[in-house]
This record gives structure tokens, C-alpha cells and sequence, in this order.
């Protein structure tokens, strides 16, 4: 594959922004066939896309990638089928462009709607999961949005072939193939000027780790969703039903510690740990859960190495959590406060004036009461598919679905009024 010069990457972005504008005069029938069409190429093709990704997971493992990225780019017969599921889905999903926000008639006649439209293009910018490639474009493309898409290097031979799929569904539905643009040249400086495009690249969605999300969100002159890093607190207060408490524990540590809506710290009110927090030692113990805890944690605990402020303030991803105790409700609400990352924050508590306090007490995009933090997921917040969470107030906060990919613009309809 021979790379194109930085300057090629306008070319194309202005070729995907003709294109958008072809997207958003589509249907909800017709794209949601698109959709169709697009999973069914991607079955087309299945061969081609596995062999594709034997290559990258050869050229993975001949550079030592470790097991976790490995299984992150890796495709098989039932992941790839997971993946044309998951348009089908998505073309399933109510068409949030057109949608009618506001509808008001004023004094003087005019009438003033407010309108869901698409926001035009979207620059995807992720590392190693193939799948990416497929989901971003369906949800980009079903809310009338052409994508850009550049992924990593480790995936670039499963990332081309499930494109060229995607894009032959395009062009057999009559709609330019550059609506889903798939950026081959992967230099750096490549991405830099995709993310100086601001008069033709409407919102860039990174999604990988903390230092891609930072390079991007550092280097970019369009607008940037931000997600560093998922730090989620669980506090158990002191009218916290127990065993109700360890459920929303085990789940949130344990069911996918690599997850950015996995629980990093647990606290615990002083008056509720005594009871607690042996319990809670010897569920995370049995699970291989490694602790980190302050001096009157520790107390109640079996091998517990003493916390830091790093630890407060770090998204492990792993079986690794950070303990503390707390002496009420506001000092719990501070040290979120100090550490949150704006991710999920969950409260157990049979005490619905607690509850109220640390709904309204703090600003994190997703708060819970006697949930999972594993529930802050699109698909799980009923969003029906997920392109990316924002942990920055832009025009979306949390888990990012299709409404999230439009914006709302003023149609106003009169009989010729005049303002004097």
C-alpha cells in the first residue's frame, strides 16, 4: 500500500462532505436498507475479511503485542458475524434525523421548530478493534453523516477489508463511496492535518487509550469528544442494604475490569464497615481482586497494601481497586469530587435523601442508585448502539448514541411576516 501525502487527506475530506450531503437527503427506508446492504456484504465477504485479519494478528505477534490487544484485534467466524448483527441492529433503530425537538407558534404567526439534522462528518480516530470500522460507519451513516475512519496500524489489513465491503454496498445503493472514507496513510502527520480540518470536518470521536484521546484532543482545531479515562466510584453509605451493596461490588469490579465503566474505587461509610468490608475482602479476594486501601480500610482487610493518591486517581483496568473509609455522605461526595473523571459514579443506599443528595451533588455524566456502573453503556441505556462516551459537555454528555450524531437547527415557517 503506497501512503498518499498529508495534503491528499483535504482531498478526501472534501470528497466525504459531498457525499454527507448526499447521506442526509436519504430516507429512514432507504438507509436503513443501506444498513442491510452493508451487513450482507460484510458476510460476502467473510472470507476475505479473516484472512485479512490472520495477517494482522501475525504481524501482532511477531511484534510481542500482548494477549489483551491480541484478543481485542482478533476476528472470527462468530465475531464478524457479531458485527453484521450489530448493523442490522442499528439500521432497527428510529431515524432520529427529522425528528421535531420544538414546535411553537408565536405571537406574530411565525411558527419555530426546532430540528434534528445530521452534523456532516465525523472523523473516527481509534486503535485495534476491527470492529470500529463497522459500527462507527453504520451509526455515522444511519444519522446521515459521511465518516472518516483511521484506525491503527495493527489493524490496517482487517480495517481495509471490511471498508471495501461497506463500500461496495455503497456504491451498489447509489450513493459516492467517499461518504465512508478508510485513511490508509497512517503517519502521524496524516492525522495532524485531518484534525486542522475545521472547515470541513464537523467533529472528530477518538476512542482508544489516554494518550491517543489527549494527542488528538491536544492537536485538534475541529471539535473533540473526550473520554481519558473511566474513574468510577462505588459508595456504599451507611443505610446501604448489604448484600445489595456486594452484588453491585462483584459486578462492577469484577464482570470486566478492562471496561472504562468497570469500579476502580470502592468507599465505604464508617458506620457500614465493620460489616462490609470483610465481606467485600473476601468476595474480591476469591476473584483474584488485588486491594489498595487507606489505614482504617486496611483494619477489615486481608493484605491490603496501603493507598496513595495515585491510586485514588487511577483508572486500573484490571482487578485492582482502591478502598477508603468515610466518615459520612459529604466526605464521600468530596473525594469524588477530587478524583472523579466525570465517568459513572454509583451510590448504594436504602435512604432516598442520600440518594437525592449524590444525584444532584455531583456532575459525572452517568450517576446510579443501586445499579451497576457496568450499566453506563449506550447499548444498555437504551441508546440502542454506542459510538463513544463524552465526559466533556459539548453538545453530548455520556454514552453517545444516533441522537448524539445530529444536532438541532431552527425551521421557522411564516406567511411573510416582518420584523419593524
Amino acid at each position: 500500500m503506497v501512503a498518499s501525502s498529508p495534503s491528499d487527506i483535504r482531498a478526501q475530506a472534501l470528497a466525504c462532505r459531498d457525499a454527507a450531503q448526499q447521506l442526509a437527503q436519504l430516507s429512514s427506508t432507504a438507509k436503513a436498507a443501506l444498513l442491510e446492504a452493508m451487513a450482507a456484504a460484510l458476510e460476502a465477504d467473510a472470507d476475505a475479511i479473516l484472512a485479512a485479519n490472520a495477517r494482522d494478528l501475525a504481524a501482532a505477534s511477531e511484534k510481542g503485542v500482548g494477549t489483551a490487544m491480541l484478543d481485542r484485534l482478533a476476528l472470527n467466524p462468530q465475531r464478524l458475524a457479531g458485527i453484521a448483527a450489530a448493523l442490522r441492529e442499528v439500521a432497527a433503530l428510529p431515524d432520529p434525523v427529522g425528528t421535531i425537538t420544538r414546535d411553537d407558534v408565536r405571537p406574530n404567526g411565525i411558527r419555530v421548530q426546532k430540528v434534528r439534522v445530521p452534523l456532516g462528518v465525523i472523523a473516527m480516530i481509534y486503535e485495534a478493534r476491527p470492529n470500529v470500522t463497522a459500527d462507527a460507519a453504520a451509526l455515522c451513516i444511519k444519522a446521515g453523516n459521511g465518516v472518516i475512519l483511521r484506525g491503527g496500524s495493527e489493524a490496517i489489513h482487517s480495517n481495509t477489508a471490511i471498508a471495501a465491503a461497506l463500500k461496495r454496498a455503497l456504491r451498489e445503493a447509489g450513493v459516492a463511496d467517499a461518504a465512508l472514507t478508510l485513511v490508509d496513510d497512517l503517519r502521524r502527520e496524516t492525522m495532524l492535518e485531518l484534525l486542522q480540518l475545521n472547515d470541513l470536518v464537523d467533529l472528530a470521536i477518538p476512542r482508544g487509550g489516554e494518550g491517543l484521546i489527549r494527542f488528538v484532543a491536544e492537536h485538534a482545531r475541529v471539535p473533540v469528544i473526550k473520554h481519558y479515562k473511566g474513574v468510577c466510584h462505588l459508595y456504599v453509605d451507611r443505610a446501604a442494604d448489604v448484600e445489595r451493596a456486594l452484588a453491585l461490588l462483584v459486578d462492577g469490579k469484577c464482570s470486566r475490569p478492562s471496561a472504562c465503566n468497570s469500579l476502580e474505587t470502592l468507599l465505604v461509610h464508617a458506620d457500614s464497615a465493620a460489616t462490609f468490608l470483610p465481606l467485600a475482602d473476601a468476595a474480591l479476594r476469591a476473584r483474584g481482586v488485588q486491594l489498595r486501601a487507606d489505614d482504617r480500610a486496611r483494619q477489615w482487610l486481608t493484605d491490603a497494601q496501603p493507598a496513595t493518591d495515585e491510586d485514588y486517581a487511577a483508572e486500573y483496568l484490571d482487578l485492582v481497586i482502591a478502598v477508603r473509609v468515610v466518615d459520612d455522605l459529604e466526605q464521600a461526595l468530596a473525594h469524588i469530587q477530587q478524583y472523579s473523571s466525570d465517568h459513572t459514579e454509583v451510590i448504594a443506599t436504602e435512604d432516598p435523601q442520600a440518594a437525592e443528595r449524590f444525584v444532584h451533588a455531583l456532575r459525572s455524566a452517568v450517576v446510579m442508585v443501586n445499579a451497576s456502573s457496568r450499566f453506563s453503556d449506550g447499548g444498555e441505556l437504551g441508546l440502542g448502539a454506542e459510538i463513544g462516551i463524552s465526559t466533556t459537555r459539548l453538545h453530548a454528555y455520556g454514552p453517545m448514541g444516533l441522537e448524539a450524531l445530529t444536532v438541532e437547527r431552527f425551521v421557522v415557517r411564516g406567511e411573510g411576516q416582518t420584523r419593524a
